[in-house]
């Protein structure tokens, strides 16, 4: 019987542009009227129709003070007391002045709309803090104090006095941030001493305590960050400029599990107002860019727009083009994730970056042995599983879930199968070839297969492939160069395999891909940089490969390097936090929008680590071409 949908079509919504991730992913910067004043270093409130900017440096600081009315600044009453690089919190025509230099001050004055006013100070002088919420109820972070040495206090405001509460995860300084005195985020910034370089941290508040989040997509100091309006909170922020240095152009906005890179401003800048509006209309104003700047920028995004949702199907009117929701493991960053309880490296893993495992490896202290432990991931933090696998062994292969895996091989070429059902481990049939350092595939532990790697009695690398069928291993086609321990993913029956070790220990490491169609290797486009003791995971059409060593004499040793292949050719896309090898295995098992890398060693070689860091995509609109 012919389905309905085949007779009559099925129905495509049509919209006059693209589906957006947010509201703020719709925004844009656009240029407003100028500053009378230029300079940098100033506090500011408001929104992009309404408001006000104080304080600054002109090469000396200044007190004066402007009004925007979306179109065009007016100067009004100046500060009691000049200064720069202060806090600020509130409205347009409710707000509050705190801190700033120079020197250091802890001078709090309050604005009514019209004129200034001194109110209680801050408990410690400081300059370069965060500020946010109203002129009742605001938060000041970090911050520096004399003589110059970023600080961690944190301190709130009733609307008559300042009270030190919980402080800060780490010094800093030339922070930002948003939200409200219960709800904030504090962000980026410079850690004491200030020379230690830019910083992507980022904490949330709850009012009472900070706690660390996914930290910013790009390191800056002295930038701006908005979210600051009555009822705002840590779930909607915006940061924007700041040093990286240079300055920088690049918008990221926290939508209170990440952060995400939306719309630049027009000019690259530092040391300019916030205008404490919210993600969806804000100001920047003045600055560094470089030079001292009166230029104003007004941010708006879309009062209607339409959410992106995986998988949606819709005609753009605008362009005359059919498009597709996908996950695009192209756009893809890392995030830090949960650390291990202990460092260790070379065992296998599986799953996603929201279900993952890994078991065995290798443990450099106290015994500096192999370790039996199997840990599962929830996205958050690896717990102690409920059974350890019964061989304690490193540089194996693996494959699987989270839920069913299968780890076989290791060191002392053993050729030892252990097979998990998300509750035990078993031992269950040999390899035909006992081997470690090699490759493994499956997204099941059912169905897996193992190639390459070094075998007995020789330490040259092998091209045997072998494929497990639930219950045995059966010798199928040798790849077509032999290697060890490089980056792998997909199926027993349709998978990759990218770079490792060429045959002889010490050798020169490989570029070369190859791919597995159930029967055959095919040789096809080589990485960008061959590497070993690498890990990945996907499938042989989106197929993501990072880390890895790469030989001494081409310092760093260690890569940070990400590449993704798509079939046909390698792309480099972002780098891991963290340059790292002798990862382990890779998430097969997980798609290339949903891997994790998880510990690993460092250079110098002696450098062990227990970080995880999480790969997620980015949803993108792709448009659909008749073929």
């Amino acid at each position: 019987m012919a389905k309905y949908s085949d007779i009559k079509g099925f129905t495509v919504q049509t919209l006059s542009t693209d589906t957006v991730a947010s509201q703020a992913a719709g925004g844009s910067w656009s240029s407003g009227g100028d500053l009378n004043t230029a300079r940098s270093y100033l506090v500011g409130v408001g929104i992009s129709t309404a408001a006000l900017a104080a304080g600054g440096y002109t090469g000396s600081y200044t007190g004066k003070t402007e009004s925007y009315n979306g179109t065009s600044w007016t100067e009004t009453t100046d500060l009691n007391t000049s200064r720069g690089s202060g806090g600020g919190a509130g409205t347009y025509t409710a707000s509050i002045y705190f801190g700033g230099a120079d020197p250091t001050k802890a001078n709090t004055e309050s604005w009514n709309g019209s004129t200034w006013t001194e109110v209680n100070d801050l408990n410690d002088a400081r300059t370069s803090m965060m500020g946010a919420g109203t002129q009742t109820a605001a938060i000041s972070a970090g911050g520096s104090m004399s003589p110059a040495a970023s600080q961690v206090q944190t301190e709130t405001w009733n609307g008559s006095s300042w009270t030190e509460v919980a402080d800060l995860p780490t010094t800093m300084l030339s922070l930002t941030g948003g939200g409200s005195s219960t709800s904030a985020i504090a962000c980026t910034g410079q850690e004491n001493p200030p020379d230690s370089g830019m910083k992507a941290h980022s904490f949330s508040w709850n009012g009472s305590a900070w706690t660390s989040t996914p930290n910013v997509n790009t390191a800056r100091y002295q930038a701006s960050g908005t979210g600051f309006q009555p009822g705002s909170s840590n779930t909607d922020v915006m940061i924007y400029g700041g040093g990286t240095p240079p300055v920088t152009a690049k918008t990221e906005f926290w939508d209170g599990s990440s952060w995400t890179e939306i719309g630049d401003m027009g000019t690259a800048r530092g040391q300019q107002m916030a205008g404490n509006g919210t993600s969806n209309d804000a100001i920047a104003a003045g600055g560094i860019a470089p030079g001292y700047s009166a230029a104003t920028e007004e941010w708006t995004a879309p009062a209607t727009f339409t959410k992106q949702i995986e998988g949606q199907l819709f005609f753009n009117s605008t362009t005359n083009t059919f498009k597709e929701t996908v996950l695009d493991a192209a756009l893809g960053t890392w995030a830090s994730g949960g650390a291990l309880p202990s460092v260790r490296h070379y065992g296998g893993q599986g799953g996603t970056n929201t279900a993952g495992i890994i078991f065995s490896g290798y443990q450099p202290s106290p015994a500096g042995a192999a370790v039996a432990e199997t840990y599962e991931y929830n996205g958050t933090a690896w717990t102690d599983a409920s059974a350890d696998v019964n061989t304690a062994r490193e540089s194996a292969g693996s494959s699987g879930t989270q839920t069913s895996a299968l780890f076989f091989a290791g060191s002392s070429k053993v050729a030892i199968t252990e097979s998990w059902n998300g509750s035990t481990w078993t031992e269950v049939g040999d390899l035909n070839t006992g081997r470690d350092n090699l490759f493994g595939l499956g997204v099941l532990g059912t169905q897996a297969l193992a190639t390459g790697g070094r075998a007995s009695p020789s330490p040259d690398a092998v091209a045997v492939t072998e494929q497990w069928n639930g219950s045995s291993w059966t010798e199928v086609g040798d790849l077509n160069q032999t290697r060890k321990w490089g980056g792998s993913c997909g199926t027993y029956t349709a998978g990759a395999i990218a770079g490792g070790g060429d045959s002889g220990e010490g050798l020169p490491v490989t570029a070369k891909t190859e791919i597995w169609d159930g029967s055959s290797w095919t040789e096809t486009g080589d990485l960008n940089e061959g590497r070993d003791y690498a890990a990945g995971s996907g499938s042989s059409t989106s197929f993501l490969f990072w880390g890895g060593y790469y030989p001494p004499g081409s310092p760093p040793a260690h890569r940070a390097t990400t590449e993704l292949f798509n079939g046909t050719s390698w792309t480099e896309v972002s780098d891991m936090a963290q340059a790292r090898a002798y990862l382990y295995a890779g998430a097969n098992g997980a798609p290339s929008t949903a891997a994790h890398a998880v510990a690993g060693t460092g250079s110098p070689g002696t450098t062990q680590y227990a970080i995880t860091e999480e790969w997620t995509a980015d949803l993108t609109n792709k448009t659909i071409t008749a073929s």
